[in-house]
C-alpha cells in the first residue's frame, strides 16, 4: 500500500524485510490494535482509492503498475490472509 501512497516509498529487501522476527504470542489487547491498524489502513487506502483521477494510469515511480492493479493485489492479498486466519482458527476451535 505504501507504494501507491509515497513515491518516495522504498520497498524493503525481499523475503527478509517482510517476514517479522518470531515474537511471543501476542496479547488480546495487541490483537485488537492490530486489527485496528489493518481497518485503519483500509479505510486511507479507499479514500486514496476514490480521489484517484485514472485508476488505470502507471504510477510515474513505478515499472506500469497501476492503482487498480495494486487494489486488486492488496484485495487479493488480505482475502488469503483472512482466510488462513479463519481455517486456524476453525482447527483450533477457537470459533466463537
Amino acid at each position: 500500500m505504501q507504494f501507491c501512497l509515497n513515491p518516495a516509498h522504498v520497498s524493503p529487501e525481499f523475503p527478509s524485510g517482510y517476514w517479522l522476527a518470531p515474537t511471543p504470542p501476542a496479547s488480546a489487547a495487541q490483537w485488537h490494535a492490530t486489527l485496528q491498524a489493518l481497518a485503519d489502513d483500509r479505510t486511507r487506502f479507499l479514500a486514496h482509492l476514490h480521489r484517484a483521477p485514472d485508476l488505470f494510469a502507471p504510477f510515474p515511480h513505478g515499472t506500469g503498475q497501476s492503482l487498480l492493479r495494486e487494489a486488486l493485489v492488496i484485495a487479493d492479498h488480505n482475502a488469503y490472509h483472512v482466510g488462513q486466519i479463519v481455517l486456524v482458527r476453525q482447527l483450533l476451535g477457537a470459533w466463537e
